[in-house]
C-alpha cells in the first residue's frame, strides 16, 4: 500500500508540473491582440509627431504672441486711504459735510508704490472733488456709484506730463456719512 501512496503521489506530481499544451488558437487570438497594440501604440506616436511638427511650425507666430500677453493677475491687494472728512456745496444755506473712507483695489505691484509715492497730489485732487458735490448727489447708489469711478479716475491721472498711469481697479467706500 505503501508502494502504491508514493506511485500516487508522482503521477500528481507529474500531472501538475507539466500542465496541457495551450490551445493553438488562444495563442494565435494573443498574436493578433499584441499586434493590434503595437498598430495602435505606433499610430498614436505618429500622430503625437505630427501634431508636435504641427504645433510647433504654426506655433513660432502664437508663442511670440502668448508671451506677450500678460501673466496671471495676482490676488489683489486693498491700499486704504486715510478717512477724508468736507464741506459738501449747499443751495439750502445749511452746513453738509462728508465723511468719507477708502480702499483702493489693485491688482498690479507697482500700483501700490506709484500711489505711495504720489499720495500727497491724489489726496488734494479727490478732497477738491469731494468739496464740489452736492448731498443729493451722494444720496442714491447710482450717485456713489459715479463718485467712485470718478475718484479712480483721480487716482489714475499722472501727477506729471509724461508719468505713468497707475491702474487701479476699483474704488471701495470703506466709510460713507453725510450730515
Amino acid at each position: 500500500m505503501h508502494a502504491t501512496r508514493h506511485h500516487a503521489r508522482i503521477h500528481m506530481a507529474s500531472t501538475t508540473a507539466n500542465p496541457p499544451a495551450g490551445n493553438p488558437a488562444s495563442s494565435g487570438k494573443l498574436k493578433r491582440i499584441a499586434l493590434i497594440a503595437v498598430i495602435a501604440l505606433g499610430a498614436a506616436a505618429a500622430a503625437a509627431g505630427g501634431m508636435y511638427v504641427f504645433l510647433s511650425k504654426e506655433g513660432v507666430g502664437h508663442a511670440a504672441a502668448a508671451s506677450s500677453e500678460p501673466a496671471p493677475l495676482a490676488a489683489p491687494v486693498f491700499f486704504a486711504l486715510d478717512p477724508l472728512t468736507v464741506n459738501l456745496q449747499s443751495d439750502d444755506g445749511a452746513q453738509h459735510y462728508l465723511r468719507v473712507g477708502l480702499s483702493l483695489k489693485l491688482t498690479d505691484p507697482k500700483a501700490q508704490e506709484q500711489l505711495t509715492a504720489r499720495m500727497p497730489e491724489i489726496r488734494s485732487r479727490i478732497l477738491l472733488a469731494l468739496s464740489n458735490k452736492h448731498p443729493e448727489d451722494l444720496a442714491t447708489p447710482d450717485g456713489k456709484r459715479a463718485l467712485a469711478d470718478e475718484l479712480k479716475g483721480l487716482a489714475e491721472q499722472p501727477t506729471q506730463p509724461g508719468n505713468q498711469r497707475a491702474h487701479v481697479d476699483d474704488v471701495l467706500f470703506t466709510e460713507f456719512v453725510v450730515q
